[in-house]
């Protein structure tokens, strides 16, 4: 017993000196460990008289939980202190001036966007918006686009198991609101637009801007005048223009723009497409319930990231979508 009571003794003078988390687990290790001191103790009791061996054995745990105990408790105090020697040399002086924080500014595509509607509102255009998942009839067949015709191939579209489909191009919108509000009419149709395919000139999502006009009076000479207005505008210098044959479904005559444009290697400029345009098909007024003899227009579409790379000097469209603060940071 008495063997019991000086081990007591010298395993809690030990806990209370000790001063490091790592020298109290030794201490812990040693004495109630699997070969500690306490723990040997109890290897005794084999050779003792039953009397004997009980009033040991309650001393030898009562000893094994008070030196526990201790250890607990002597763990809590230097984590405490730890805690609070942290917590001192890691104070901020909340009276210091902040740091400031810096104004952030507006995507270059929505600059160019808001760009754009901006001036055909100048120009008279209301702006009108429709859903970005579509069906058929509404972006393909209304506009003159056949079942199975060859200028679907056009179009790498993303279709829904239902038969919906994300929209290619924003004519759909113009659709609509020939449907609904009939003509005369003189709109844009801002708004997201998606197509299967992606490189340095084309991204799975983009934005257009197209345009429609239906009158009885109305020309290809109205749609150049409307579109040089838009370029000259828009770029802030009188540029050259130059309509080229080609070929929409949903517009007949159908064009596509150039502009003269000086690419800065010193040699004389050249021509840049940058849209596409036409006279609105009949086809395409019959379905919307417009009387194609009655009326005309002239329909003009662009993509707002080309006008964006061309205006900003952009070499590759997907740094518009990588989210680069240092990129960004240079359109604040």
């Amino acid at each position: 017993m008495e063997s019991v009571k000086q081990i007591l003794e010298q395993a809690l003078a030990e806990i209370k000196a000790s001063n490091e988390l790592p020298a109290l687990d030794e201490l812990r290790v040693r004495y109630l460990g699997k070969k500690g001191e306490i723990t040997a103790l109890l290897k005794t009791l084999g050779g003792m008289e039953h009397e004997q061996r009980k009033a040991f054995g309650q001393a030898v745990n009562v000893a094994k939980a008070q030196v526990a105990e201790a250890v607990s408790a002597r763990k809590d105090a230097l984590e405490k202190l730890v805690l609070d020697a942290r917590l001192a040399s890691e104070t901020i002086d909340v009276t210091l001036p902040g740091r400031g924080q810096q104004r952030g500014g507006l995507h270059p595509v929505t600059h160019t966007l808001q760009r754009m509607c901006d001036i055909f509102s100048r120009l008279g255009y209301d702006i009108a918006t429709g859903p970005e998942v579509e069906d058929d009839y509404h972006n393909f067949e209304s506009l003159n686009f056949p079942p199975h015709h060859p200028a679907r191939a056009m179009h790498d579209t993303f279709y829904f198991g239902d038969g919906r489909l994300l929209r290619t191009h924003t004519s759909p919108v113009q659709i609509r609101e020939m449907m609904k509000k009939g003509a005369p009419i003189r709109i844009i149709a801002p708004g997201k637009v998606f197509r299967s395919d992606s490189d340095q000139t084309h991204t799975p999502m983009f934005h257009q801007v197209e345009g429609l006009l239906v009158g009885e009076t109305v020309t290809m000479a109205d749609l150049k005048g409307v579109l040089q207005t838009f370029v000259n505008s828009f770029f802030e210098a009188s540029l050259d223009m130059r309509f080229r044959p080609s070929y929409f479904p949903f517009t007949e005559p159908s064009a596509e723009v150039d502009i003269a444009w000086d690419k800065g290697d010193g040699q004389e400029p050249g021509w840049l497409e940058i849209l596409g345009c036409g006279m609105v098909h009949p086809n395409v007024l019959k379905a919307c319930g417009v009387d194609s003899e009655k009326y005309v227009g002239y329909a003009f579409g662009m993509g707002v990231e080309r006008l964006a790379m061309l205006r900003y000097g952009v070499t590759d469209l997907r740094q518009f979508f990588e989210n680069d603060v240092r990129f960004l940071r240079q359109f604040h």
